[in-house]
């Protein structure tokens, strides 16, 4: 299957206009209950499409739990994927003999 590009936002929800804002509030608390860490860039790209279009001051901060909730997740993923990165790049040192001793120098 082919990988959405970042920033995908799905077209209903650019082509309706202003939408509901009960409807877009009601989406935007389905993407937070439902996006994974493999779709979580798209689902707030998505879910910050339909923040910016409901009309109010007050209709944004009813949706502002799961705004929040959805850029702790992908803050959350983002550095458990930048951790096992860094981990999986360090090779374990292999146990091996152990250098020789190294001889005095003289003073000759």
């Amino acid at each position: 299957m082919a990988k959405t590009p970042p920033g995908f936002v799905p077209l209903t929800t650019l082509k309706g206009g202003a939408p509901d804002p009960e409807k877009a509030r009601a989406e935007i608390r389905k993407i937070y209950f439902g996006t994974t860490r493999q779709t979580i860039d798209n689902d707030f790209a998505h879910a910050i499409a339909l923040l910016q279009s409901l009309p109010s001051e007050e209709d944004r901060e009813k949706a502002t739990v799961y705004m929040e909730g959805l850029a702790q997740m992908q803050r959350d993923w983002a550095g458990a994927a930048g951790r096992k990165t860094n981990r999986d790049s360090k090779k374990p040192k292999k146990p091996g003999k152990p250098s020789p001793p190294r001889k005095p120098r003289s003073n000759d």
